[in-house]
């Protein structure tokens, strides 16, 4: 498997490199993200299922990021929760993560995609309910 590259924020200032890990830039977004109102949960993959039955919080679970020459590139799979109005909690979570990763990292994010993959229906207090 091939490693990302590092996405360099230098500048010559004679101090030396900074440079930011494509898993950084995944959890500043999945943590953006999950701020939002109206976001149930983010869809990982069947690694951060296993991760989780662990105990550990996998806070990139959902994102995935991509270095292109035109910038970068975030894809997002949301459950959102019923009765809210997708296209609203999508851009706000689309806002939200553009604007995170500008004030910590001062990067431009050229897309940020949102995939809704599912729709989370409300829990009894009664019963357990699971996907």
């Amino acid at each position: 498997m091939a490693e990302q590259p590092l996405v360099n924020m230098s500048d010559d200032t004679g101090l030396g490199r900074v440079e930011i890990a494509p898993e950084v830039i995944e959890v500043i977004a999945g943590i953006a993200a999950s701020e939002v109102e109206g976001l149930s949960n983010m869809r990982g993959n069947f690694a951060t299922g296993v991760v989780e039955k662990f105990g550990k919080k996998s806070h990139s679970k959902g994102v995935k990021v991509e270095l292109t020459n035109d910038g970068i590139i975030i894809d997002l799979f949301v459950v959102l929760n019923f009765g809210v109005t997708i296209p609203e909690v999508a851009g706000k979570i689309q806002s939200n993560i553009r604007q995170t990763l500008k004030n910590m990292t001062s990067l431009d994010v050229a897309e940020v995609n949102v995939h809704v993959v599912g729709v989370q229906m409300e829990k009894n207090n009664n019963e357990d309910v699971t996907e």
